[in-house]
C-alpha cells in the first residue's frame, strides 16, 4: 500500500509525539510511524523542567490530570558521601513515560491524527521527496522527522557515523515502592556512572542509572552489580535497600552513545535523542526533546506557508535553532561527565560546590532553558 502525506514522523516516543500535536494543530498533514503499542515503560529519568508548561498549554494538554509530583529542588551526592542540595530555577514534575506517552498518543487519536503501528526499514530522499518503506507499507512524503531514539536499525541504513563506533555505555531503569521525598530529584553519583531518582505518578520512585558496562560486567547480575557498586553511594545504598521493585525486571538499554549527532541528516529533521543524546547530567532530557518538536514544527509550518524559501534554507534554519538552543547544554554535560568521572577532580569538585553552592545554581542554569515561548 502507498500512503501520500505532508510530514512523515517516524517514532512515537516524546518528541514525535509532541511534533504530531503541533502539526495538526497547524492544520498539516500528519503520519506517525511508531512500532510499539501504548501504553509501554520506557529508560528515562522521568524529570520535566517547568519550562515546557507554556507550551503544553498552547497544545491545549492539561498534564495536571495525570497526577504529576511537584518537584522543586536538585539533591547531588557523590560516592564518597557528601551531598548538597539546591532549589531549581523553574522546579519541574515527574511524570512516567507510561503515563505521559500513553495520553500524548490517545490526544492524537482524539483529534484523528493518521497513527500507524509498523516498523521503518528504509528511507530514502529522492527528486525532492521521501519515499520510507515499513514492514507493511510505502509512504511518500514532502517532509521526515527523525524521532526513532537513540539507535535505530535506520541509523545503520543511513549510515550515520556514530553507529559504527561502540559505545561503553548501559542504562538500567525501574519503579520502586520506596521511601523518597516528592519535591526532590536526586542525581548520586557512583563509580563509573550515575543513578537519578524522583517520584512520579501513583507515589512510585524512578530510578535509573548509566553505568559503563566494563564495571558492570564484572557482577553477576543487576543485582550484585547494585550491590556492590551503587551501594558504595550510602544515599542510593538508604533508598536501594528499602525499596521494592514493582517491575518483574528492570529495563535495560545498552550501547548508549553520546556522541555528537547532526540535528539534519539526509534531509531528515532529527529531533529528541535522534538528534543528540541529553546526557544524565544536564538532567533535563524530556524538556530538551519537547522543545525540540517545537522548534521543528514552526519551522516545517513556516516553509510549508512559503515563509521559508527552500528545503535548504529549512535546514540551515532548523540546524541554526537546534545549536543554540542545545548545543550548549550538551556540552555542559560532556564535561561535567568528564569531571565526575575522575575521582580526584570529584572530591575536589564536591568540596567547592559544598562552600559555593551558588555554582551548582549556576551550573543547573547552564544545563536547562527558559520557559518555552509560542511565536506562531
Amino acid at each position: 500500500m502507498h500512503a501520500e502525506t505532508e510530514i512523515l514522523i517516524i517514532g512515537g516516543g516524546l518528541a514525535g509525539l509532541t511534533a504530531a500535536l503541533h502539526l495538526n494543530k497547524m492544520g498539516l498533514m500528519v503520519t506517525l510511524i511508531e512500532k510499539d503499542a501504548y501504553p509501554h515503560h520506557k529508560v528515562c529519568g522521568e524529570y520535566i523542567s517547568n519550562e515546557v508548561n507554556p507550551y503544553f498549554k498552547w497544545l491545549d494538554l492539561d498534564i495536571e490530570r495525570l497526577a504529576p509530583t511537584s518537584i522543586s529542588d536538585l539533591l547531588f551526592t557523590s560516592n564518597p558521601g557528601k551531598s548538597i542540595q539546591t532549589k531549581l530555577p523553574l522546579g519541574g514534575f515527574g511524570l512516567s513515560r507510561y503515563a505521559l506517552d500513553h495520553y500524548l498518543y490517545t490526544e492524537l487519536i482524539r483529534r484523528k491524527v493518521n497513527i500507524v503501528h509498523d516498523r521503518v526499514v528504509e528511507v530514502n530522499f529522492v527528486d525532492n521527496q521521501f519515499k520510507a518503506a515499513t514492514t507493511n507499507h510505502t509512504f511518500n512524503a514532502a517532509y521526515v522527522i527523525g524521532a526513532y531514539g537513540k539507535r535505530s536499525s535506520i541509523d545503520m541504513k543511513l549510515d550515520r557515523s556514530f553507529m559504527g563506533k561502540q559505545s561503553p555505555y548501559l542504562a538500567v531503569k525501574a519503579h520502586y515502592q520506596a521511601t523518597f521525598p516528592k519535591n526532590i530529584v536526586s542525581l548520586n553519583n557512583f563509580e563509573g556512572g550515575y543513578c537519578g531518582v524522583s517520584k512520579v505518578e501513583d507515589d512510585r520512585v524512578n530510578i535509573c542509572y548509566l553505568t559503563d558496562y566494563e564495571q558492570f560486567k564484572k557482577h553477576k547480575n543487576l543485582i550484585a552489580f547494585q550491590e556492590n557498586v551503587l551501594y558504595k553511594n550510602r544515599y542510593l545504598k538508604d533508598i536501594l535497600e528499602n525499596a521494592t521493585s514493582l517491575f518483574d525486571t528492570p529495563l535495560t538499554i545498552s550501547q548508549v552513545s553520546f556522541e555528537r549527532k547532526e540535528p539534519v541528516y539526509k534531509h531528515i529533521l532529527m529531533v529528541g535523542d535522534t538528534a543528540g543524546l541529553i546526557h544524565p547530567l544536564c538532567g533535563n532530557g524530556m524538556a530538551m526533546a519537547i522543545h525540540a518538536a517545537k522548534i521543528v514544527s514552526e519551522l516545517l509550518h513556516q516553509r510549508i506557508q512559503g515563509k521559508i524559501s527552500s528545503r535548504e534554507a529549512l535546514e540551515e534554519s532548523y540546524t541554526a535553532h537546534w545549536n543554540s538552543e542545545f548545543k550548549r547544554r550538551l556540552k555542559t554535560g560532556r564535561i561535567l561527565a568528564a569531571l565526575l568521572r575522575n575521582t580526584k577532580l570529584e572530591s575536589l569538585a564536591i568540596n567547592a560546590l559544598i562552600k559555593m553552592p551558588f555554582l551548582l545554581h549556576a551550573i543547573i542554569k547552564q544545563t536547562h532553558g527558559k520557559p518555552i515561548k509560542i511565536s506562531s
